[in-house]
Order: C-alpha cells, then sequence, then structure tokens
C-alpha cells in the first residue's frame, strides 16, 4: 500500500511527460463535460481549439520535404535520404513555428495559442513515443524474474529511496517491483535494462 498518500508527484506518474500544464485542457476537459461542469461556451471554445489544433498538425504533416528540398527552404534537416512533414520538422530544437511559417505562409492563417501548442507538442512527440515503448516493454516483462543476489545498491540511476525499498521488499519479479510504494517507470526501466544486460553477459560466457 501507500504509506504517505500525500505525496502526489507528477515523476512517479507512469506517463509523466503526458501531465504538462500546456495540455491541461485537452486532458481534463472531456472529463469535466462529462460530469456536467463545464458550460455550453467553454464547451464550444474548447471544441474550436482542439478542431484548429488539429487542422494545424495536419497541415503541417501534408508538408513533406526530403532533406535536399529542405536544404533549399532553408530548413537544416539529417542528410540520411529520409522525407520528413513539417511535423516532424518542427520537432528539431533549432526549428520554431514560426521557421516553418516563413517557408509556408499559409500557416500564419492559424493564431498563436495553437502555434504554440502545436509546436510544444512536436518537440515532446519523440520523447512521449520513447515513453509509450518503455512502458510497453515493461509490461511485457512484468513477469521477468530478478535475482535474489541483485545488487540494488550498486545500481546507477536508482535513488536512495528505492533503492533501500527494493533491499528491503526484495522483490522477485519486475511486476513486483512496480507496486512498490514509490516505483517509477524510470526506476523499473533502470533495473530491467541491468537485468537484461547481466543476463546476456552470463549467456556470452
Amino acid at each position: 500500500g501507500i504509506t504517505e498518500p500525500y505525496r502526489m508527484f507528477t515523476s512517479r506518474a507512469e506517463f509523466r511527460l503526458s501531465l504538462r500544464a500546456d495540455n491541461a485542457d485537452r486532458r481534463l476537459t472531456e472529463t469535466g463535460i462529462e460530469l456536467g461542469l463545464v458550460d455550453a461556451e467553454r464547451r464550444r471554445i474548447f471544441a474550436a481549439k482542439r478542431a484548429e489544433i488539429e487542422r494545424c498538425e495536419t497541415a503541417l504533416r501534408d508538408r513533406v520535404v526530403s532533406p535536399t528540398e529542405a536544404a533549399k527552404l532553408g530548413l537544416a534537416i539529417n542528410r540520411d535520404g529520409r522525407r520528413r512533414n513539417g511535423f516532424e520538422i518542427l520537432a528539431h530544437p533549432e526549428v520554431s513555428f514560426a521557421t516553418l511559417a516563413e517557408v509556408w505562409p499559409e500557416l500564419r492563417d492559424f493564431s498563436d495559442s495553437v502555434a504554440e501548442q502545436v509546436e510544444i507538442d512536436a518537440k515532446y512527440a519523440v520523447y512521449l513515443d520513447r515513453q509509450i515503448e518503455d512502458m510497453e516493454r515493461l509490461r511485457r516483462e512484468e513477469a521477468a524474474v530478478l535475482p535474489t543476489h541483485l545488487d540494488y545498491g550498486g545500481m546507477a540511476g536508482l535513488s536512495n529511496e528505492i533503492r533501500q525499498k527494493l533491499a528491503s521488499a526484495r522483490p522477485t519479479t519486475l511486476g513486483q517491483a512496480a507496486r512498490l510504494d514509490g516505483m517509477t517507470p524510470a526506476a523499473l526501466a533502470l533495473i530491467s535494462a541491468h537485468v537484461r544486460k547481466a543476463r546476456s553477459a552470463a549467456t556470452a560466457t
């Protein structure tokens, strides 16, 4: 069980990269509508903004260029031969929505608030995809056995708090470790990677 229920940290959330202030309205307004807490005017504003965000993202994804074409447009992307759409290009740290609006002037039709939201979404997209992949892998590995002699104290990247709880509880599977109070997705990924590495090393010898 939870020994400290008042400690509600987003770092303990499974998909914490999704729990951002900038997307709170998109995450929570639907629930508010279902509970009858959102009036008609707020629903209208929410629906209009969501639709404009979707149109903006679609407009970016519809614009696809090769590295050579991007270079001619003044966009510096990897010259790996792979064609990328505007949303993918916007994910690059050095590219802003304003930069793309210079290349494709029709993007200026979108409001500043929508442009800002879509840019944030693009910057986070790659990391969110990786996070989802990590969590799906962890779910598949829930039954993975953890060696009883596993040295959590020497495992780099784990907080002292989590090391102590693992050493005390001595979970026998990754699934049991996941249910420990205070366990984080990042810590589970570290433990899983450590066990896989040790298993591979043992197989190779």
